[in-house]
């Protein structure tokens, strides 16, 4: 056995002090830290287990997963030495106890355990935030300093848990602790039955962990216990619940044991799904519990002053006194009464000021952003779960007539983002956020969201919704209806069916359709592959699904503009998914945009407009109705009525990228080229990145003859979109026009081998050719278009590549030939 260390014995720059402690990795002392003038917690690991390669692993282990944190309630680790043939760790001194000997020494009040409970919960919180576990909380690994701040020490188990897989066998447990299929590791009374069982953990044996310990400092005794260690596994493994704390402890709040229980469910499905969860529920129930013992010290100081003499009550009450304790319990009797009386009274006044506040002036609030869900699962397989339930309550919001509701492309630039929802609101303009955390654990949904007023920050409704997977089509039903109901919308019998009748009752084919859309948005060539079979697979699950037959449609238009798949093979097939949707459900805004579009690409111009008109007079806040209404409208050379909806479209979609280049190119078609560069360098503000928006700035600068400057624009659009055939045909333009013959010809070259690709459409090689001056082969090349039915090339009739063949007679007979009148 190793020698202790001996007062004034040195390490490195470390002075022994006296020795604090032994634990089973080593023995602790008290030191000082020479070079910095401090005094420190400086632990060993014995010499005659450094060898053991695997208890070294797991020393060096310790001080790295601590390391790793940052946060006032855990023990902070200065440094790992090496000096003298021992290795040791340098910690921060705390001067305290644990919280083992603090409760040898007298019960413990409740609101210490409630400071107790969240102090812990706050540090193990920032543990699993950076993916470590602790594995082993217990009392004798929880400080408390006499200033009240509480420290874990010890995170000599913990391990990161991403490196934890199903059935994985930990080989740096303590042979003591190992058992068979897996391991278990930890210390016995606390430790989580899937732990005991030595299967994967995660962070919810922590959460187990903390419920033993706060049931063990509210009762005074462990949940499950035994004469032995094996009889204590048996019956943290048996299917007993936990006994009732009220065994106990009689006067423990209802709410506190609630929390205790739900922590310590043997299913760890049935537990809180994170520490963060329950964090906010003991931050709750301190609030509230303080805000109880203030109004019960008032109560008592009034009825004090109401009291009669000690004099008078003696001879009133002589004859019939009570004994002791039941004079206490009437004493505490009485003032519950008159406590409950002022709380009637107290919920009354408020319940008055709340009607009269919203039935008389306060004003309706009819705004919204929705902002993402997190996804707490951190796994990217359920990403597609937490976009598309926040898609899907957007778009059945978007429903109601009188509600403004932010869309999808504009809350989601706020994705992954820390967020104050009362900044983002005033941002985006509503009265009202949404903010709200998904976790998927195994078979098992729990969303919690809360509504924040935005004009002060104020919480108008929160809600925890525990389901199935199988029910996460419900769910969001009951998040629509639920926030209508607490906005005060009062919605007519057709509002309520389109708010919660859109989708299918197939809770299988609803989540193929959220991955479809979540691969749709990826706006890629695979992307496009991907929600076309996901969707395919929704309607296989539900024929009946109006909404798959709508997604199905919108892949096959963007097809054509992606994957420059032919007009003639992807356009029949989006007519037959949107005609079906419609057959289904003829009232659905998403299905006549599609519609639309889809006629457009037809070159069926009065059908078309039909449908847009058809669709913004179902929906108005449907921001892709407009967007792609006023398409249509600079199609047919109607630039100030194409504006007026780019502007509707952006008042419902503020940050969207798109939207903000569509709105630069209005201001360019009607020649306001100062509005327009404005415009589009407030887009590459909000994404750096967005091609289309330096491509439209590099259109701004052509018109103010800047060529260099619209050079460079393009050349960075065809950067940013990996050499897009588009990009390329307007930088060859560009060339051209600013006299760079051979860079346009070469540009002309690359184009025609993406089109023998089937990478490229005629009128990319067009609008190359036309900037050299060099009409026949622009009109060649535009003839093969026609002869495809190419759905873009009725664009030619706005854009700024063609404005020199519009002269032509060639134009004019080739777009009458389309339906359109020149």
């Amino acid at each position: 056995m190793d020698k202790e260390l001996l007062a004034n014995k040195t390490l490195s720059h470390y002075r022994i002090i006296s020795k604090l402690g032994a634990g089973g990795m080593g023995e602790v002392y008290l030191a000082q830290d020479t070079k910095l003038d401090r005094r420190v917690a400086l632990k060993t690991l014995p010499a005659d287990v450094a060898a053991d390669q695997t208890r070294m692993r797991r020393f060096v282990q310790e001080a790295k997963a601590a390391s790793a944190l940052n946060h006032p309630n855990i023990i902070t680790i200065h440094e790992i030495e090496h000096s003298d043939s021992l290795n040791f760790i340098i910690t921060e001194f705390i001067d305290g106890e644990t919280l083992r000997l603090r409760m040898r020494h007298a019960p413990i009040k409740l609101s210490e355990v409630l400071d107790v409970a969240i102090q812990c919960a706050s540090a193990l919180s920032a543990a699993h935030a950076t993916g470590i576990v602790h594995r082993d909380l217990k009392p004798e690994n929880i400080m408390i300093r006499f200033d009240g701040i509480v420290k874990i020490l010890d995170f000599g188990l913990a391990k990161l848990t991403e490196q934890l897989t199903p059935g994985s066998v930990d080989t740096e447990a303590p042979t003591s602790l190992k058992t068979s299929p897996g391991v278990v590791i930890g210390t016995v009374a606390y430790m989580a039955p899937e732990q005991a069982r030595g299967i994967d953990i995660d962070a919810r044996a922590d959460i187990w962990s903390l419920g033993v310990v706060l049931y063990e400092l509210v009762a005074g005794c462990l949940p499950f216990a035994g004469p032995t260690s094996n009889e204590v596994l048996a019956s943290i493994l048996d299917d007993h619940e936990t006994q009732p704390l009220a065994r106990y402890a009689r006067y423990t709040p209802t709410e506190f044991e609630r929390i205790i229980l739900k922590a310590l469910r043997k299913n760890r499905e049935e537990r809180y799904q994170t520490i963060k969860d329950m964090l906010l529920d003991l931050r709750s129930l301190k609030q509230r519990l303080e805000f109880e013992a203030e109004l019960d010290r008032s109560t008592a100081h009034r009825a004090e002053k109401t009291q009669p003499s000690a004099a008078s009550l003696q001879v009133t009450d002589a004859l019939n006194a009570p004994c002791a304790e039941d004079v206490a319990a009437e004493t505490k009797r009485r003032r519950r009464v008159v406590l409950v009386g002022l709380l009637a009274l107290l919920l009354a006044v408020t319940g008055a000021v709340y009607l009269l506040y919203f039935a008389g002036t306060a004003k309706v609030i009819d705004s919204i952003a929705v902002l993402p869900l997190v996804n707490a699962s951190n796994d990217p397989n359920t990403e597609y779960l937490s976009d598309g339930i926040t898609e899907s309550i957007i778009s059945n919001l978007s429903q109601l007539p009188r509600l403004r509701v932010m869309a999808s492309a504009t809350v989601f630039r706020f994705k992954g983002q820390e967020i104050d929802p009362k900044d983002v609101g005033r941002q985006l303009g509503v009265q009202a956020v949404l903010i709200g955390r998904l976790l998927q654990q195994g078979d098992r949904l729990v969303i919690r969201t809360e509504l924040v007023n935005v004009t002060d920050g104020t919480q108008l409704w929160g809600a925890e919704y525990d389901r199935k997977l199988s029910d996460v089509l419900a769910v969001q039903h009951d998040i629509s209806r639920d926030i209508s109901e607490k906005l005060r919308l009062r919605l007519t019998g057709e509002e309520q069916r389109r708010l919660t009748g859109r989708d299918t009752a197939n809770s299988e084919a609803y989540q193929f359709y959220l991955r479809g859309r979540y691969f749709w948005n990826k706006r890629t060539e695979d992307g496009i592959k991907k929600a076309i079979e996901q969707f395919q697979q929704a309607i296989e699950r539900d024929p009946n699904y109006a909404l798959g037959y709508v997604g199905l449609a919108d892949c096959y238009l963007l097809q054509e503009l992606i994957a420059h798949v032919p007009a003639t093979e992807v356009l029949p097939k989006a007519r037959a998914a949107v005609d079906r949707a419609l057959q289904i459900d003829d009232s659905l805004a998403e299905a006549h945009t599609s519609s639309a579009r889809t006629y457009q690409s037809l070159w069926r111009w009065a059908e078309a407009e039909e449908e847009f008109k058809r669709a913004i007079s179902l929906n108005a806040n449907y921001p892709t109705a407009h967007l792609w209404f006023a398409v249509y409208l600079r199609i047919r050379r109607q630039f100030a009525e194409a504006m007026r909806e780019n502007k509707r479209a952006q008042e419902l979609d503020p940050l969207s990228p798109t939207i903000g280049r569509q709105v630069g190119a209005a201001y360019l078609l009607q020649n306001d080229i100062n509005s327009a560069i404005e415009q589009c360098q407030k887009t590459i503000e909000l994404d750096p990145n967005f091609h289309l928006a330096h491509e439209t700035l590099g259109w701004a600068y052509l018109k103010q003859r800047r060529y260099e400057e619209a050079v460079t624009e393009f050349q960075r659009a065809v950067e940013l979109s990996g050499r897009a055939s588009t990009m390329l045909s307007y930088l060859g333009y560009s060339y051209a026009v600013s006299g760079k013959r051979a860079e346009a010809r070469a540009v002309l070259k690359e184009l025609e081998e993406k089109y023998s690709r089937h990478e490229a459409a005629g009128q990319d090689q067009a609008g190359v050719y036309a900037g050299l001056g060099e009409n026949d082969q622009a009109f060649e090349w535009l003839e093969r278009d026609f002869e495809e039915r190419s759905g873009e090339l009725p664009f030619i009739t706005y854009w700024f590549s063609f404005e020199v063949l519009r002269s032509d007679p060639r134009y004019v007979n080739l777009t009458r030939r389309m339906g359109l009148t020149p």
